[in-house]
């Protein structure tokens, strides 16, 4: 790579003048047709209702709405409507969509296709194709759970998230969700555990709710939003930086003459060419099912951000995996390459997707819906304390659930909520966590309004609390948005947490409840206000950023899990093992699975970049410093031979430093190289690793990403060949 390849790029992207404009290959719609295209490639109800026979079609709603047991006889019906409905939208194919534990998707397409014996070939199937599929399991991490000569491996049709179709440019894919198990029976994907924790806290709300007298509820949603942060840049600058390429994410880059200082992205006008760009997104999304309600610019310079209306988790987790992928695939469309890694730009905002967690019962109630008068919400109170106290015990799962290599740089950043966790209830709330921790009565709060001091403007209703952006975990007036998840990872793991430690915790409020003799107004009084005691440390409503919080926290004993190898530490612990079998969610070898195949990823991430971090230091970094080292001392030698030994002392300094920082880089380096060889020696198993990468490598890399950044300011801008960070974040 030379400094003209980064030059040609600028100029390409400068004075092109339909960017963005390239052929598309997706249906557009108009606006005023919108209702009627949304969710025009999904098998969702009306399709159900259209093509099913009616006795089909209702025993498949009572398992999507209740969570009944699947009754394999439906299975002909449904895949023989299912086949008509997407091969008369294009489909060919059709595959089985599954989540290992890889944090992407996985999928293999088969054709519908069969020959007939007369050389013929007709369009076939059936409920066993629809019901299960199977493909080759050896070769996702398994974490112990299969050796890899153990290959079979086994897809579910989860009838709770609608199948889709996928248009490409040569024709389209019936997709299918689906579960991942091994030959065994164990759990090898995320879609799996979270399915199960889904039905273990329906169990355990329908249970605490009949308790109280509210027997209409027969079954409990949990329902999320996932927002989805992310970056885009022209796609010239990234096909010419390595480490985007292979860990999506800048290891060297010096800052911007201009970041973020000004706040002027924020909010801001949006580009014509993102905004061409979030058109298109936001049409395919539409037509997939996904109810994207909002755009806008995020903090940092060229970050972004969407936001879907809520879901049942199982749904959500789904469409947001299939966002992340809709928005790469759009991007390239539009010359542009989306980043969804959660800190792509050092010493700018990294991206995050907040996690916004409820329970809806099939009744239409909000279990988190405070209402009016949050202190005489029976129900609210129970699900509330049952939230702070399940928050409260299982703090480790939940930042186990957000680990990774990528959110490490962005947790505490002072740009996201830190590896504490706490809760954020805002100043009603908590005035009403204290009256019932006092059993006393709370004083009715008046809805109150916000009068701006222009006649003009209208009065405006104003929340029972303000937001929280520094908390990990704040309740935002009828949820509970989880802030600290990072933008490249799959929801699952988090949701499926929230789930369980909620079960855990409607469980105890029952236990106790029943234990003083049953449900009364004065039980419900006591057993919350004795909970409320206990577990009100995890509530915080200041400032997560600061240095006086983390004191704080470490006084309550709150855990403070920086790193991902800290963070993963009890995610197999016998007490949460104990945990996960009491609910179904894991058995004692997922679970332990899931720990070693965490390690694993963090310890392969950390790798890749340090040998990335090698590979481009030496071959393309320092190419460019010997090449203008050499330009200077020529020229040194020429002001000399025509002015004199004496002359050119102010260059002669500037080649001293420059070596300096030539030698500091290749120091560096070799730091790098030795960390890794000492690392490799020693034989370390997954967590092992990780820790070792953790403590001794990264602290190497970024010695290296010093040395390097510190050599770019010093290089002629002609000679230096990777794009820059002013460049890629500020040339559309």
């Amino acid at each position: 790579m030379t400094a003209h390849l980064r030059q040609e790029a600028i100029r390409r992207i400068s004075s092109s003048s339909e960017r963005g404009k390239q052929s598309r290959n997706i249906q557009t719609t108009a606006t005023d047709r919108l209702p009627e295209t949304f969710g025009l490639y999904v098998f969702g109800d009306a399709v159900q209702r259209d093509r099913l026979p009616a006795d089909v079609y209702t025993t498949l709603r009572r398992v999507i709405e209740t969570g009944a047991r699947l009754d394999p006889s439906i299975a002909n019906e449904v895949a023989r409507a299912m086949k008509d409905w997407a091969i008369s939208h294009g489909a060919t194919h059709y595959t089985h969509w599954f989540q290992p534990m890889t944090g992407s998707t996985a999928e293999k397409h088969d054709s519908f296709l069969e020959p007939t014996p007369q050389g013929g070939a007709v369009l076939k199937f059936s409920g066993k194709q629809l019901v299960q599929g199977e493909p080759d399991a050896s070769s996702f991490p398994s974490g112990g759970l299969r050796a890899t000569f153990e290959a079979r491996g086994y897809t579910a049709w989860d009838p709770t998230s609608p199948a889709f179709i996928r248009k490409g440019p040569g024709g389209a894919t019936l997709t299918i969700p689906t579960a991942f198990c091994s030959w065994t029976g164990d759990a090898l994907d995320k879609k799996t555990p979270l399915l199960r924790s889904c039905q273990a806290v329906s169990q355990a709300a329908v249970r605490l709710l009949h308790l109280i007298g509210d027997t209409a509820v027969h079954s409990v949603h949990p329902q999320t939003g996932a927002e989805q942060e992310y970056f885009l840049i022209d796609r010239e600058f990234f096909k010419l930086r390595p480490d985007l390429i292979a860990c999506n994410r800048t290891l060297f880059g010096a800052p911007p003459y201009k970041g973020q200082e000004f706040d002027d992205h924020y909010f801001g006008n949006i580009s014509t060419r993102v905004l061409t760009f979030m058109q298109d997104l936001e049409r395919e999304l539409w037509l997939l099912g996904v109810p994207v309600k909002t755009r806008h610019n995020e903090v940092a310079p060229s970050q972004f951000e969407l936001a879907p209306i809520y879901q049942s988790i199982s749904v959500a987790v789904d469409q947001n995996m299939l966002t992340m992928e809709v928005i790469k695939e759009v991007a390239a469309r539009h010359g542009l390459a989306a980043i969804l890694h959660e800190k792509p730009f050092a010493g700018l905002n990294g991206s995050g997707k907040h996690v916004n967690y409820s329970l809806g019962t099939n009744t239409g109630q909000n279990l988190f819906e405070p209402g009016t008068t949050p202190h005489e919400n029976l129900k609210f109170v129970l699900f509330l304390t049952a939230f702070l106290r399940g928050v409260d015990l299982h703090q480790d799962l939940l930042r186990a659930s957000i680990a990774s290599a990528g959110n490490d740089h962005r947790l505490g950043a002072n740009e996201a909520p830190p590896a504490i966790i706490s809760v954020f209830l805002g100043t009603q709330l908590e005035q009403v966590v204290e009256a019932l921790m006092e059993g006393r009565e709370q004083s009715r709060v008046p809805g109150q309004t916000l009068r701006l001091g222009v006649n003009a403007l209208p009065e405006l209703p104003r929340d029972i609390s303000d937001r929280n952006r520094t908390s990990p975990m704040a309740f935002t007036g009828n949820k509970f948005e989880f802030r600290a998840v990072g933008s490249n990872q799959s929801a699952a793991y988090p949701c499926t947490f929230l789930n369980l430690l909620l079960a855990d915790s409607l469980d105890y409020l029952s236990d106790r409840i029943e234990a003083h003799g049953g449900f009364s107004e004065q039980v419900v009084q006591e057993v919350v206000s004795e909970c409320l005691r206990t577990h009100k440390r995890i509530m915080f409503s200041g400032d997560n950023y600061t240095a006086e919080w983390r004191a704080e926290a470490e006084r309550r004993g709150l855990l403070n899990r920086r790193t991902t190898p800290e963070a993963l530490a009890d995610w197999a612990s016998e007490a949460n093992i104990a945990l996960y079998e009491r609910y179904g969610v894991f058995t004692r070898n997922e679970a332990e699975s899931r720990f070693h195949v965490q390690n694993e990823i963090y310890a392969n991430k950390i790798k890749v970049e340090a040998t990335a971090a090698v590979d481009m230091a030496e071959t393309i970094v320092l190419p460019a410093a010997y090449q203008y080292q050499s330009r200077m001392a020529e020229s040194i030698d020429r002001v000399r031979g025509l002015l004199g030994k004496e002359a050119g002392a102010g260059q002669l300094t500037e080649l001293t430093n420059l070596c300096q920082r030539i030698e500091q880089v290749q120091q560096a380096i070799e730091q790098v190289r030795a960390t890794k060889r000492a690392i490799a020696q020693r034989g370390l198993h997954e967590a092992e690793l990780a820790k070792a990468y953790c403590t001794d490598l990264v602290p190497s890399m970024a010695r290296l990403r010093e040395a390097v950044d510190s050599l770019e300011l010093w290089v002629d801008d002609d000679l230096w060949p990777l794009p820059k960070y002013r460049e890629m974040l500020f040339i559309h």
